[in-house]
């Protein structure tokens, strides 16, 4: 019973801890009013929660996995009772930043439950689950919707209040119902450091994450500012406006988790960036408020999607060490959404616009279209050599004059030839003497006319034993029909044919 309960009450959580992440940035027309800050301090408090909340994803990852969810997500809600009560009473600069960077903790939950929710699931509908959970974005979007509401007719110190009540119910909520049973890996974080740091899919799926949830971060901090400032619109059509990008991206999540499980998960990033840098395109030209929607809510559509792909993909590259690389990988997205508004600032300050930083975005995400498509095919090639690697029968790659490019393990068990004795030489120094030119001249014809050629042959080992072999030819040609590659698979058959031999006799 306590396991099932894990995805609605891990998914609630991560509602209320993004809730609680975006406070500052909902309430900024109001906490303005009546504490003074410049362009430069307006950008920073609106982005600081996203410093820690990035930071802290990769230890608060690595513990769900070393003593369970339950006590990670109890712990950090009755933590932020601190800096949510330090913000309500803020009256400077410096007290709200302050509550601000210690507000990260809400949104470095995120790696909680990406870590453990997938042990409850098998490996089939981790990109739906996770998917599910990532849906938890929503608390955004309540936040983004209702606080300049409520601040509205109760203030917005009261407003933050509010918070302290959810937050200590959650709190006490997962000490009750979590699960105390949860399994648990007790791999130092300096051992699984270790294991992954080298792997270039932890950096790419981290480079991804950092433009999708990235942006996702980013719009939600940027636009309700941004949309009262530049277009002139009141504050809490600016909120709704907000809660309108974050409700897209958050309920197409789900959907990208679904469509990594049931197709494949790189031709779907690769529709992502496509749509980024479509949409990225069209924002750099400073368009009307209409054109500036649909690219706002084709980035949503993007992100959402893209975010429910990339952690399909993490678990399923990294088993073993999902924890460190979920908090890594998390890491990179909420820093993605602590640069780009300041970024956007900077560039506004010297240019006067916005033009160069949705550009710059269109540019990464382009370059990331390119590795999505090099990921793609890498692992095609992966798989390739995989097979080459483990199949059982020998197989031998020539070009068309007949020079052996590459053999698998395979074929060294069955001849005793090494690679480094073979590639760069002529195949035909595996021939036994036994068969004519006649029987060589009739093969040749019939791989020229169709394309492969199988049945009996006698080869020739390193050793000198002859041995009788069951070979098959295939022409690999290229897209233009042209024949670029010979090969051949084969397997001994010589014990084999003895024993029908001796079955007949």
């Amino acid at each position: 019973m306590i396991s099932r309960i894990q995805l609605p009450l891990q998914t609630t959580n991560l509602i209320v801890g993004f809730m609680t992440w975006v406070l500052i940035s909902s309430l900024m027309p109001f906490i303005k009013e009546d504490i003074q800050m410049n362009a430069g301090q307006l950008a920073l408090v609106t982005a600081i929660p996203v410093i820690l909340g990035s930071l802290l994803r990769i230890p608060l990852g690595y513990m769900a996995n070393r003593i369970g969810a339950r006590i990670v997500f109890a712990t950090s809600f009755f933590v932020l009772l601190i800096p949510v009560y330090l913000i309500s009473e803020a009256n400077t600069f410096t007290m709200l930043a302050i509550g601000g960077l210690m507000l990260g903790v809400s949104g470095a939950v995120f790696s909680v439950g990406v870590t453990s929710l997938p042990k409850y699931y098998p490996k089939s509908r981790h990109g739906f689950v996770n998917g599910i959970y990532g849906a938890g974005n929503i608390g955004t979007a309540i936040t983004a919707f209702s606080a300049p509401v409520v601040a509205n007719y109760l203030g917005w110190t009261v407003t933050v209040k509010l918070f302290l009540i959810l937050l200590g119910v959650f709190g006490v909520l997962n000490l009750l119902v979590g699960d105390r049973h949860e399994k648990k890996v007790k791999t130092s974080l300096i051992e699984q450091l270790k294991g992954v740091y080298k792997n270039e899919k932890l950096w790419l799926l981290s480079l991804f994450y950092f433009i999708t949830f990235g942006s996702f971060v980013a719009f939600t901090i940027y636009l309700p500012n941004f949309l009262v400032t530049h277009f002139g619109l009141d504050k809490v059509d600016a909120g709704m406006r907000t809660a309108g990008f974050i409700v897209l991206c958050t309920l197409l999540r789900p959907v990208g988790g679904w469509l990594a499980d049931r197709y494949d998960a790189l031709k779907a990033l690769m529709v992502v960036f496509t749509g980024f840098t479509i949409a990225a395109v069209a924002l750099s030209f400073a368009p009307s408020i209409e054109i500036y929607t649909i690219g706002c809510l084709t980035i949503a559509m993007s992100a959402g999607i893209g975010n429910g792909v990339i952690f399909k993909l993490v678990p399923l590259y990294f088993h073993r060490e999902a924890g460190i690389v979920n908090g890594i990988v998390s890491c990179m997205g909420g820093l993605g959404g602590f640069f780009p508004p300041l970024i956007l600032m900077f560039v506004f300050n010297i240019t006067g616009h916005y033009a160069i930083g949705f550009m710059a975005l269109s540019q990464v995400a382009l370059a990331s279209l390119i590795l999505v498509i090099w990921m793609y095919y890498q692992g095609r090639l992966h798989l390739s050599n995989d097979i080459l690697r483990n199949t059982v029968e020998g197989i031998m790659i020539t070009d068309t004059d007949g020079k052996i490019k590459s053999v698998n393990p395979a074929f060294t068990k069955l001849t005793g030839y090494e690679s480094k004795d073979v590639v760069g030489k002529r195949a035909n120094l595996l021939k036994s003497g036994i068969q004519d030119a006649a029987f060589y001249k009739k093969m040749w014809k019939q791989i020229n006319e169709t394309g492969f050629w199988q049945g009996e042959i006698w080869n020739k080992k390193k050793n000198g034993d002859v041995y009788l072999e069951w070979l098959t030819i295939s022409a690999i040609k290229n897209d233009a029909g042209d024949v670029e590659h010979y090969a051949g698979m084969f397997s001994d058959v010589t014990d084999h044919k003895a024993k029908i031999t001796e079955v007949e006799g």
